[in-house]
């Protein structure tokens, strides 16, 4: 991946400020601005993953295709669109991140010396399919309409602020905004350059800060004492949070920019009383998607509470697969489905629901010791 264009260079904002010039050179022109951000984003993609610009264009193509003429059929040859639509997102997600590890997994299993060499994985890719699967399902269901705007379709799925680490955009809140006529918004504009320097400072303060620690730690265990290493977990756990979170402030403030509302993907999630809080404020986008696109089609908390268990650790596990092609994310997955076990059983997976403390000074004692049990969870 080239790091000319990530959110913390120069160079990224020289970018940043050059397509904005243009956009409004471009005033009422609605089309030409959105031909003029597609380019953009295409170019933005090329910078990250050269020559994979080609596959981000073939899965654009593809969805628009097989959507528009999803929309037009009826019964079966509605469900056989539906399928290619998912075979061909998941089956370039599928190769591209999980080919290595099935096939060195398999060798490993029956002991056998075919190798497949590590295969470079398209930056985002994780995000745009995840994209454009949801716009085919959403038609298949009848609750979105396809567009017959190209270009449009286009500069929804490689919208350049939340290609590459999100959020995952719906077509139903992205595509119209993108679609319709849009003028400079001062006070959105405002509030997104905010957002923009908060998320720099998570990044590059808190994030960097606490990965030049962690790194330090672990990159030879053996030389420190228990406790040290636990602080090197805790050093990671606020790493990871700044980077993601910040990252995502970044992007939501460089869509505000451009008068685009993108949605909330962090919401204090180490401040959760529990397991099932933490997962609808940490990375909201995946976790909705999840949501809408798996537990519930599996039949959600519908069902025995076997049946629900069953469905969260589905989610989870494949959760963590689609975090990395590894052992650990699934082991990862499988002790977050864990967590939830509880809850189910005693009917309180829904019980937190507000931000802690949100109607009083400081949250009381019960609560500061759920909020510590989530985090060391």
């Amino acid at each position: 991946m080239s790091t000319d264009l990530l959110f913390t260079r120069p160079a990224f904002y020289i970018f940043l400020l050059t397509v904005m010039v243009g956009l409004s050179m471009l005033k009422n022109k609605s089309a030409m601005r959105n031909a003029f951000l597609f380019a953009a984003s295409l170019f933005f993609y090329w910078k990250t993953s050269a020559a994979f610009v080609f596959l981000l264009l073939f899965s654009t193509v593809a969805d628009w295709g097989i959507a528009a003429v999803m929309d037009r059929s009826e019964n079966l040859q509605r469900r056989l669109w539906l399928t290619l639509s998912v075979l061909i997102n998941l089956g370039l997600l599928g190769f591209f991140k999980y080919a290595y590890f099935f096939a060195d997994s398999s060798a490993m299993l029956f002991d056998t010396s075919f190798r497949v060499e590590s295969i470079l994985l398209p930056v985002g890719i994780s995000f745009y399919t995840f994209q454009t699967l949801s716009y085919s399902i959403d038609i298949y269901r009848g609750k979105l309409k396809p567009t017959r705007d190209p270009i449009a379709f286009a500069a929804f799925v490689s919208f350049f602020p939340q290609l590459v680490a999100g959020p995952i955009e719906r077509a139903s809140k992205l595509l119209p905004q993108i679609e319709r006529s849009r003028s400079f918004d001062k006070d959105l504009a405002i509030s997104g350059l905010r957002l923009i320097l908060w998320g720099m400072f998570k990044k590059v303060v808190v994030a960097d800060t606490c990965a030049r620690m962690a790194d330090t730690i672990f990159e030879s265990p053996e030389s420190f004492s228990g406790p040290t290493l636990m602080l090197g977990v805790f050093y990671f756990a606020f790493q990871i949070y700044g980077d993601f979170s910040g990252y995502s402030d970044i992007a939501i403030g460089t869509g505000r920019l451009f008068g685009i509302r993108l949605s909330t993907n962090f919401k204090f999630p180490y401040f959760s009383r529990d397991i099932a809080e933490f997962w609808r404020r940490w990375h909201i986008s995946l976790s909705s998607w999840f949501r809408d696109y798996l537990y519930i089609p599996l039949g959600g908390s519908r069902g025995s509470q076997y049946e629900v268990i069953r469905n969260v650790a589905v989610i989870f596990i494949v959760s963590g697969f689609w975090h990395g092609a590894n052992w650990t994310f699934i082991v990862w997955g499988g002790l977050n489905a864990l967590y939830f076990v509880p809850l189910i059983l005693l009917g309180l997976n829904r019980k937190n629901i507000e931000v802690v403390a949100s109607d009083k000074l400081l949250p009381n004692l019960v609560e500061v010791g759920q909020i510590l049990l989530t985090f060391f969870l």
